[in-house]
């Protein structure tokens, strides 16, 4: 094989299988559906041990592929769903936790993620080693392409992880210097390991999520869908929802709308927002969401059909994008329970709906009103200081307190409604906030961390990212030997710092430039 071909299908190796760990590791294990960068930064970790490595006496990449198997097996034989929650950081949803205790599958997984990567990265680094740098270099850039576009395609079309282990499969068989049983025995499991996940019926793959439509026996005509692994949103019909739901139809009580001609519900999901509005006596809704697969379960499932109702216009796209391309002005806008369980990248804390909360997604949002136009908004809230939060946002926006209206259980499941003009919604009481900081302190453009209580870095993130420097510095140190000689490349080290904050802010600034 010539060796430019080698380096450029080396390299493609290497991307695309960071990116299907990032990804898969987190459908199984609820914890780094949040904290992705923690594989993330195995992933670093391990190709610079494998760079290291590229001109070592013993070749480690053809174990590549027993530890790639070795890394999915464990996870499918111990997936995890965790409920972390605490006073800084907020995830909503009620989980449990499976499998083994998050202090041993966390270090395990960064372990095995920094190994299989390593060894991956030793393949590529022996081959970049043969080049002059700056051929090296295009040849290596060239190849990382392929590999993410390659990933990427098969994201947006839903292709299950079988599928991502067969391309990494064959990459592996065609690279491997020479193919034994073991190898074989390795990939061919990997596959069998996928495929068993990947061909359960009531599993299918969106771009964002590993998506599960579940009929309970205990719930008829109703459909339950979770999204790695953890319960998300329920398809059940206008008259389920009146005898046990009543949080939906507040927005409709509280605006004063002599007409319902035009209705925007963001985060349309399933179709039982959209169901509502429609028995509500909407003529035109939009329903935007972002997720193509979870809209599909709603067109197929949902006992009252409401996307196949000729009134509806269905956008499958990122809200915020939406609000600033749309021309159309709307009688109620409705924020239908917009929170997301993952992030935007492995490179960032930005969750999809991040920039759907800030105050200038508001002040877009007020701009698409009707005079006597009405927003609302509804969620179970964590923590009370959050309400107080998008109160504060919506106060700010549009110059008066909104309507707060708790429903359940210790008043975090709310319905926060408000318009231009405080005569068009009928409120019973008028809003106090509970905590004045979070009030006064809504998310924006330049900070979107809605979740996020005060400006700090949370602990749990300093001790992992502690955790992590004090392994890399003794893996680097068994690997490269002293760490003394490493103080003539401090400017390199500071240029990754400098590549590693320009690539997280341009994630987070393209998500907002370009939609999530």
């Amino acid at each position: 094989m010539p060796k430019p071909l080698r380096l450029v299908l080396l390299s493609a190796l290497m991307l695309f299988v960071e990116l299907a760990l990032i990804r898969w590791t987190g459908s199984n294990v609820v914890f780094l559906s949040y904290f992705s960068n923690f594989v993330l930064l195995g992933s670093f970790l391990g190709i610079g041990i494998g760079f290291l490595r590229g001109k070592a006496r013993v070749n480690l990449f053809p174990y590549a592929p027993i530890a790639l198997m070795v890394l999915v097996g464990l996870v499918m034989i111990f997936p995890v769903q965790i409920d972390r929650q605490g006073s800084e950081l907020i995830f909503f949803g009620g989980f449990n936790m499976t499998g083994l205790p998050a202090w041993v599958t966390l270090p395990v997984i960064f372990a095995l993620v920094a190994t299989v990567m390593a060894l991956i990265a030793e393949g590529v680094a022996r081959t970049f080693v043969e080049f002059e740098p700056l051929e090296a270099y295009r040849w290596d850039i060239a190849g990382s392409l392929l590999g993410i576009i390659g990933f990427s395609v098969l994201s947006f079309t839903w292709a299950p992880p079988i599928a991502w282990g067969a391309v990494a499969g064959v990459l592996f068989l065609f690279l491997l210097p020479r193919v034994r049983p073991v190898q074989v025995v390795a990939l061919a499991g990997l596959v069998i390991i996928l495929g068993q996940e990947s061909l359960v019926p009531v599993w299918s793959w969106s771009p964002y999520y590993k998506v599960q439509a579940v009929n309970y026996p205990e719930l008829p005509a109703t459909t339950t869908i979770h999204v790695n692994g953890i319960p998300f949103q329920t398809a059940a019909s206008v008259e389920n929802r009146r005898r046990g739901a009543t949080v939906y139809f507040v927005p409709y009580e509280r605006a004063q709308l002599e007409s319902l001609d035009d209705v925007l519900i963001v985060g349309a999901g399933s179709g039982s927002d959209l169901a509502i509005a429609l028995a509500e006596g909407a003529g035109h809704v939009d329903a935007v969401e972002i997720d193509p697969r979870i809209q599909q379960i709603g067109a197929e499932r949902h006992p009252d059909r409401p996307y196949a109702d000729p009134r509806v216009d269905v956008y499958i796209d990122d809200a915020r994008a939406f609000l600033e391309r749309t021309q159309r002005q709307y009688d109620l806008i409705l924020f239908a329970l917009p929170d997301s369980l993952t992030l935007v990248s492995g490179q960032s804390s930005l969750r999809l709906e991040s920039y759907l909360f800030t105050v200038q997604a508001m002040e877009e949002a007020r701009a698409h009103l009707k005079p006597g136009g009405v927003f609302s908004m509804y969620n179970y809230y964590r923590e009370d200081w959050l309400v107080d939060r998008l109160a504060g946002t919506l106060a700010r926006v549009y110059g008066h307190a909104p309507c707060v209206d708790s429903v359940g259980e210790e008043g975090r499941l709310a319905v926060i409604t408000i318009s231009p003009d405080p005569a068009d919604v009928a409120c019973p009481g008028d809003w106090h906030p509970t905590d004045a900081a979070a009030a006064a302190s809504p998310a924006t453009d330049d900070y979107p961390f809605l979740y996020l209580r005060e400006r700090s870095i949370p602990v749990l993130y300093l001790a992992t990212l502690g955790m992590i420097l004090l392994v890399s510095l003794a893996t680097v140190r068994g690997v490269a030997g002293p760490l003394r000689p490493m103080r003539t490349y401090l400017d390199l080290f500071f240029m990754g710092v400098a590549f590693l904050l320009l690539e997280t802010k341009s994630v987070v600034q393209f998500a907002l430039l370009f939609g999530t």
